[in-house]
Formats: structure tokens, C-alpha cells, sequence
């Protein structure tokens, strides 16, 4: 009883942080796709508005990832009862894998346009500064060798969040596979329990058997040595 209940708590408490992730995430986009104009008059403010509220959201979602996922370690830590039990643990696996890829897609987007408005600005303010070059070229090679390697950058941070991605997943198939071999061995042992309480069984009447033998051997051998011994 004190398991059930234990599961029961622990698929409320995920379905809970599911439901409050959700909400996260959907605030986390738009914060994370809000355009902001770019003016002349803005020269001395940043192209992209509210990062300190973006990190603030970050910090809170990725910590309700780690709450969850923690939940989804202890949910397969309980005994599995039935097929319900796994399919509900592996939904709960499947829902907290796509909020870290929907997490990290916002993030790795988020973080190539303000690189990009970054570069847009800082080579604006270089033309400005430096007019006087633009015929020589210089000012234009600089901004391609700058936005190459920026978007080297990005590309870096979304491989390394596809990688991350990857491996959460053959973590997951990995478990689904030990689960799948656990249950394979429970049924054995049930199947086998019926066979050897059996088999204990007939070894025990065959004991009995033998030894009602016995004495009946040893009890004709007395009566018959009695026999003899008096005549």
C-alpha cells in the first residue's frame, strides 16, 4: 500500500511540474523571439530588450527541469506493477525530453539573433567612427569575417545542444531496455515457482515413500528373527 501511494504522489508532483513548465515555456518563446526595432536613435541601447528577465526565466525553468527529472528518477525507482505503470514512466521521460529540446532550441535561438544584433550594432557604431575608411573596403571585410564567425558560434551551440539531445535519448532507450529485461526476469521467476513447489513435492513423497519401505523392511526382518530365535 505505502508503494501505491508513493507513485501516486510521485505522478502528481509531475504532472504538476509538467503543467508549470508548460507555462514557463510558452512565456520563455516569447520573450526569447520578441523583435526589437532597430532606429538610429537608439544607437546607445542594446537592439535586444529584457535579457536579465530571459536569464531569470532560464534559471527558474532549468531548475524545474531538474526537479522533474529527478521525479522521473525516483518514479522508476518504484516496483513496476503492470504494463499501465511503464507506459505512464515512459510518458512522463517523453514530456520532460521535449521541454529540454524546446528549452534549448529557445535558447540557442535567443542567443544567435542578439549575437547577430550585437554585430549589427558594434558595426554601425565602427562605420560611424570610422567613414573615412569605407573606401578602402576594410570596414566591410571586417563585418563578413565578424558575422562568419558568429554564425560559426551558433552553429557550435546548437550542435552541442543536438548532441546534448542525443544522448538524453539513448540514456532513456538504454533504461527502456533494462526496464523491458527486468520484467522479462520477473515473469521467469513466477513462471518458475510453480515447477519447483512441485518438484519439492514429489521429492518429499518419494522420502516418505521410502521410508514407510524401510520400516516395513525392518519390521518383516525383526518379526522374522524373533520367529527364529524362539524355535
Amino acid at each position: 500500500m505505502a508503494t501505491a501511494i508513493g507513485w501516486e504522489e510521485l505522478r502528481k508532483q509531475a504532472r504538476h511540474l509538467e503543467n508549470e513548465i508548460d507555462l514557463k515555456l510558452v512565456g520563455f518563446s516569447k520573450v526569447g523571439s520578441s523583435q526589437v526595432s532597430y532606429n538610429k536613435s537608439a544607437d546607445a541601447e542594446p537592439l535586444l530588450g529584457g535579457d536579465h528577465v530571459f536569464e531569470n526565466m532560464s534559471a527558474e525553468i532549468e531548475d524545474l527541469l531538474s526537479k522533474l527529472q529527478q521525479v522521473n528518477e525516483r518514479m522508476s525507482e518504484q516496483p513496476m506493477s503492470g504494463a499501465a505503470m511503464l507506459h505512464t514512466q515512459q510518458r512522463h521521460r517523453e514530456i520532460l525530453r521535449d521541454y529540454q529540446q524546446e528549452f534549448s532550441r529557445t535558447q540557442a535561438n535567443f542567443t544567435a539573433r542578439k549575437e547577430r544584433e550585437d554585430l549589427l550594432r558594434t558595426v554601425r557604431n565602427d562605420s560611424n567612427d570610422t567613414s573615412f575608411k569605407s573606401a578602402t573596403g576594410l570596414n566591410r571585410r571586417d563585418m563578413y569575417l565578424k558575422e562568419s564567425q558568429h554564425i560559426h558560434e551558433s552553429d557550435r551551440l546548437v550542435n552541442e545542444q543536438i548532441r546534448i539531445a542525443v544522448e538524453t535519448r539513448d540514456h532513456l532507450v538504454g533504461q527502456r531496455h533494462t526496464f523491458k529485461r527486468l520484467q522479462t526476469r520477473f515473469n521467469d521467476i513466477s513462471n518458475r515457482f510453480p515447477l519447483i513447489s512441485g518438484l519439492l513435492q514429489r521429492i518429499n513423497i518419494r522420502k516418505r515413500r521410502d521410508s514407510i519401505i524401510i520400516g516395513l523392511v525392518i519390521s518383516c526382518c525383526t518379526i522374522l528373527i524373533l520367529l527364529y530365535a524362539f524355535h
